[in-house]
């Protein structure tokens, strides 16, 4: 079982820093965020510090400086943040969810196709399950 991960918006894009770039130090993370958030490096740090003691992010040492890394994919605090959100918004109803994002969003004809390609293959898994 997966420990769930929850991310703030800024947590969220420093994580995203680390899984495009790999690793990144605390100046990496600074400028990677700029020009949407300046942030001073002092709070980078502190933000990076905290993450890593949820074990979202470790890092290594390299002279004086920590160089990070993420700990978590992308789909594992995919999964946990759409997991809590359902439980929390939808009483633990993936329909409703999804009910509310076609009704809700618009979505364009391509995207729709998309959709209806992944029902069919949810319910071709469901019916071999069902027959196996």
């Amino acid at each position: 079982m997966q420990i769930p991960v929850h991310l703030t918006d800024l947590q969220l894009a420093i994580v995203r820093l680390l899984w495009d770039r790999g690793e990144c130090t605390v100046v990496d993370v600074q400028e990677g965020l700029m020009p949407d958030r300046s942030l001073a490096q002092t709070t980078v740090a502190t933000l990076l510090t905290r993450l890593e003691k949820r074990g979202v992010v470790s890092h290594r040492t390299v002279g004086r400086q920590f160089i990070y890394k993420a700990e978590v994919t992308e789909p594992v605090v995919r999964s946990s943040m759409v997991g809590e959100l359902t439980n929390s918004l939808f009483q633990g109803r993936a329909t409703a969810l999804i009910s509310h994002l076609l009704v809700e969003r618009e979505i364009d004809h391509e995207e729709l196709g998309e959709v209806k390609r992944l029902v069919a293959l949810a319910e071709q898994r469901s019916y071999l399950q069902a027959a196996s």
